[in-house]
């Protein structure tokens, strides 16, 4: 699990320690507990160094705000806001981005998500991101083309990956909006954003994407 996550001198994980419990063992403890733990508790669990503690902090917060009213959920969403340099994997980013922040979003100001985009912490770009599946979900795909223009430039593969993989969520939804943008954008793409993007697509449309010569989509 170190090395899978980078927690090795050097890594984007570096600094955290991982004590060997798998990811279903995780769930299960959270789903026995999650009603016990206190907000302070799940506080000072995503405050250690232990990677498996924060993971599952996360999915007690998940259980808790999928359960909750509205005055808890905004609770669990501060709690977040207040927490994420140490959410700092991409496992356990997309853990909570998609299920907590934004759900919570949907019907609110979601200027967070473009303070996020800009942000020099790379756990806070990909949350941006991955906070608009749930958006994605709920047929609004247009902060997720916003901020994956914003964030077509991004340094890190980690965006990348994530960018790629909520257009491609687009295009599982709205192929023409997925198009619209992608041909307009992709030569302009980090080669992996492309890739992921494209993933669902037929061999021949994958194919003319990677060469840069498109046909018009119908």
């Amino acid at each position: 699990m170190s090395r899978y996550l980078r927690m090795v001198p050097g890594g984007y994980g570096e600094g955290d320690r991982a004590i060997g419990v798998t990811v279903p063992e995780q769930r299960r403890v959270a789903g026995r507990y999650w009603r016990q733990l206190s907000l302070d508790d799940v506080a000072t669990l995503l405050g250690g160094d232990v990677h498996e503690e924060r993971l599952t902090a996360i999915f007690v917060l998940v259980r808790k705000f999928a359960k909750g009213d509205e005055v808890q959920r905004e609770a669990i969403y501060r709690l977040v806001l207040a927490n994420t340099e140490r959410i700092n994997n991409w496992d356990l980013v997309d853990s909570c981005a998609p299920y907590l922040v934004g759900p919570w979003l949907i019907d609110k100001d979601r200027a967070v998500l473009d303070r996020w985009a800009g942000s020099e912490l790379v756990w806070e770009r990909r949350m941006a991101i991955m906070a608009t599946f749930a958006f994605i979900r709920a047929g609004d795909f247009g902060w997720t083309l916003r901020l994956a223009e914003r964030l077509l430039g991004d340094p890190h593969d980690l965006v990348h990956k994530a960018v790629g993989w909520m257009l491609r969520e687009v295009g599982n939804r709205d192929r023409a909006a997925a198009e619209e943008f992608l041909s307009r954008w992709h030569r302009d793409m980090p080669r992996v954003m492309l890739r992921y993007a494209i993933e669902k697509f037929e061999p021949e449309r994958r194919q003319q994407y990677l060469s840069g010569v498109l046909t018009p989509y119908r």
